[in-house]
């Protein structure tokens, strides 16, 4: 008797102990696994540079190194690893930095006067939205609350995560998800490109220019620049502020210049940061895109062409709005198409950029868009879990 009860103890130090060392092995192989990918993904992204296909190549380089590591991990060693939010998180504060510091010279009255027109557009998004997840619950069988986090144009991270808090198919909500996102990211870029014709290479690719500049006083000013990004993103990450990540940082791409030249002993600072920020903020969106689709297991026909169906309805829905922002304001066909696209905000948004057209315009709709949704998912998540058990009862 007082073996067994001494066993007990050492069994449950010894479990401990074998929790402890998956944990660290874990926090190991993450990092190694995010270099893995940026090694691959640099001559990625060199190659489809030179394919003329805009600045956006990074983000497509990404997405292909992250979804060939992710499956050689595990083909070859059986290891999983999960996408990494944190890589996500950097990508889009870094992206946010650079399309801050573009719009710092922009006039903003004109914008923010069309705040009623984007507020529109968000809710019929939204409803749409919620149509779509409906129907998608219904046709494939699937519980209501999965299919409205698998079809809301949300983000990958952030609905897979919140499924996982609810207990839902967290593969089946990041399968949707990724379809979309994927989608949105490879389509509409050469959408743009078609439209614009000659003047989707307008912009200099950052891999036939200077990636850095290494002059003491600018590595001083991109230091104290990441620094400061550093302190505002944490706690908007921490204290869960919608978009907090890319909005905190394209505050202060906006800000950075003109709060220094107020400094009594700074004169005439023009930063802005170096197409390094860019690129590798980039790479960091598309390999965390890439990591999804590395991640999935296998799925079954059925599930991935319902999966198809909702993704297909929604981008219908994106193009219906873009018609509704035609009728309503004097935007051009390609900057209505890139304000309403479906998710994918910080990569529409440097297809704007890369393009120069409209940058402000699109910014502004995307952030209103990332504030309605994040901000209204406790109560929509609330309405859904109610009307589901509703619907479970009723069946």
């Amino acid at each position: 008797m007082n073996q067994s009860v001494s066993v007990a103890p050492k069994l449950e130090e010894h479990t401990h102990e074998n929790l402890t060392a998956t944990k660290q092995q874990l926090f190991v192989k993450q990092p190694i696994v995010l270099v893995l990918e940026i090694l691959l993904a640099l001559p990625m992204g060199i190659l489809l540079a030179n394919f003329q296909i805009g600045g956006i190549a990074w983000i497509f380089a990404g997405i292909a190194a992250g979804t060939v590591v992710l499956q050689a991990y595990r083909v070859f060693y059986q290891y999983s690893p999960k996408p990494n939010r944190t890589a996500r998180k950097v990508g889009m504060a870094l992206v946010g930095l650079t399309v801050g510091a573009s719009n710092a010279h922009v006039n903003l009255t004109n914008v923010a006067s069309n705040i009623p027109i984007f507020s529109f557009l968000t809710l019929f998004l939204l409803l749409s939205g919620s149509c779509i997840g409906y129907i998608y619950s219904r046709l494939s069988k699937t519980n209501l609350l999965t299919a409205m986090l698998a079809t809301v144009p949300g983000g990958v991270g952030i609905m897979a995560a919140i499924a996982a808090d609810y207990n839902k198919d967290v593969t089946l909500v990041a399968l949707v998800q990724a379809i979309r996102v994927t989608s949105v990211v490879l389509l509409f870029p050469f959408i743009a490109r078609t439209l614009v014709g000659n003047y989707w290479n307008v912009q200099i690719s950052p891999v036939k220019s200077a990636l850095l500049n290494f002059e003491p006083s600018q590595i001083g000013l991109l230091l104290l620049v990441l620094l400061i990004t550093a302190l505002v993103v944490y706690p908007a990450i921490l204290f869960k502020i919608p978009a907090g990540d890319f909005f905190g940082a394209l505050l202060i791409g906006m800000g950075f210049n003109p709060l220094l030249n107020l400094l009594p002993f700074v004169s005439d600072i023009s930063f802005s940061p170096p197409p390094l920020i860019n690129l590798f903020g980039q790479m960091l969106l598309g390999i965390t895109i890439g990591e999804y689709w590395g991640d999935k297991p296998n799925f079954t026909k059925r599930t991935v062409g319902y999966a198809l169906m909702s993704v297909l309805m929604t981008l219908a829905t994106g193009a219906i709005a873009a018609i509704l922002a035609m009728k309503l304001t004097s935007w051009d066909w390609l900057t209505c198409l890139l304000v309403t696209a479906p998710g994918g905000s910080a990569e529409m948004i440097l297809v704007s950029l890369t393009l120069n057209h409209n940058v402000e315009i699109v910014t502004t709709g995307h952030l209103v868009r990332l504030i309605a949704i994040n901000s209204s998912l406790p109560l929509w998540l609330f309405l859904f879990r109610r009307l589901d058990k509703q619907l479970s009862k009723a069946a």
